[in-house]
Parts: C-alpha cells; structure tokens; sequence
C-alpha cells in the first residue's frame, strides 16, 4: 500500500479497522540508537487476515506491538477504526485493549493454578468486567474445548493450551485480534488447526487479523503479507502460496 493511500485510510477516506502513518521506533539514544521502524505507513480493511513477515530484526514484532497499543512509538499514528491510540494515556489505553483489541502470543501465557475457564475470564476479572459463564463456555466451544472449564492447563497439551488462549482473547468479542508467532510451539498439524481457527474467526465473523510470523505456510491462510526488512515495508503480496512467500522471503534473507 503506498503512503498516499495509508493515509486515505488513516484519515477516515475508508473504513480500516486498523491504520498507521509513518510509524517510528527508536531504542536507545545517540551511537547506541536502533531504529526498528523507520517511516511504516499501512491500513488493514475490516474483516480481513494479514501475516507480517520478514527476517530477525526486520522490525515484524516491533510493528505488531505498536500496532497492538503494547509499545509507543516514538513517531507516527496509530488508529483502531477512526480512534487515535498512539497518544492516549495509559489508562485509557488499556481500557480500550481490554474492549477492542485480542491478543494471542507464542508462550499461550495461561495462569497453571487457575481452571480453563477462569483464565478465560481472567482480563474481563482484571479490567472489572467479568464476561458472563456463558460468553465463556460459548468460546471455549467456538474453539473446540466445549467442556474443559475445570481442566488445569497443565492438564491439556499444547494445541489445546493455545486454543484456550485464543477462546480468552476472543471473548470480549475484540474488532482486531493480534497473533504473535501463535503457531511457533506447536507441531505442523497441530499449528493448523489453530491457524484454521484464526482463519474463521475472520471468515465468520468478520474479525481483523494480523499475525506475525516466520512460517510460509502459515502465512498462507492469510488475504495477504507484508514484509519488512530494516525497519521498512518493502513488499506485499496478495493470497499468496506457500511456495510464494517463501521464495519472496528468501530475497530478504528471511
């Protein structure tokens, strides 16, 4: 997407479910300073499934966390719909992650002393908002555990411990869920079926996704892929294969 059409979008010309204008991130000061992102510009339409991609360092994760109110940039906007995040205070910010935004990471991030289901209800109980037993029996059955509210997590295996994270991240009914390497714990098939729900959640119900990761196979069940390299958009492809992100991604030493 160019700047001029990123910014079309940013500035309510279309209806994005999530936008960014000329995104910087800089850690460290003087010689020592890094630039992970240096000038992103990027618009996601409602409803759809993007995978960010690019070699270690290209700045995926950093764009994610700032795309995901989790990190400040140091220059640039971020907007969820037509609300401005990048500078809001703290609190507020939080208030509106805990509303609008889902999150699903590598580590799934499960509290082990507390059942399925409380950790399903976990951020509702920490914002104040504790989501109704049948909101979370609902997701956890959208997810296929229908059932395993009194199971441990210890008591699942790995698959189903990120089924149970994606069943938390979805049961505030977020408008953007943000997936950070949600596949990278897990084996091939099991890796599958997460991405497979991932997939319906946006097919289904409209869901914004945008998932960062290494794996070209993954990155197929998405519309589309950007990818970085030092700190820049350098390209995008459109549903892609497997095979196609992969050889696009190889140019850049991904």
């Amino acid at each position: 997407m160019t700047t001029a059409a990123a910014t079309a979008a940013h500035d309510g010309v279309t209806d994005a479910a999530l936008s960014a204008v000329g995104l910087h991130r800089q850690y460290g000061r003087g010689t020592a300073a890094v630039q992970a992102l240096r000038g992103v510009s990027v618009a996601f339409a409602p409803g759809t499934f993007t995978a960010v991609m690019g070699p270690s360092g290209s700045g995926k994760t950093t764009l994610l966390h700032c795309l995901a109110g989790m990190d400040r940039p140091t220059g640039g906007t971020v907007r969820w719909g037509r609300t401005e995040v990048s500078g809001l205070p703290e609190r507020r910010l939080a208030e509106l992650r805990r509303t609008r935004v889902g999150f699903v990471f590598q580590a799934f991030n499960l509290m082990p002393a507390m059942t399925v289901g409380q950790n399903v209800e976990l951020p509702g109980r920490l914002a104040g908002r504790p989501p109704e037993r049948a909101a979370v029996r609902e997701a956890l059955a959208r997810v296929g555990l229908a059932g395993r509210e009194r199971h441990r997590p210890g008591q699942l295996s790995g698959g189903q411990q990120q089924r149970v994270a994606i069943a938390r991240a979805l049961v505030s009914r977020p408008e953007v869920l943000f997936a950070d390497e949600p596949t990278g714990a897990l084996d091939r098939a099991t890796g599958q079926e997460v991405l497979g729900l991932l997939r319906s959640g946006v097919d289904t119900d409209g869901r914004t996704c945008v998932m960062v990761t290494h794996d070209p196979v993954a990155a197929g069940y998405a519309d589309r892929v950007l990818l970085l390299a030092d700190g820049l958009l350098v390209d995008e492809l459109t549903a892609p294969t497997a095979a196609q992100v992969a050889e696009r991604l190889s140019r850049l030493g991904g």
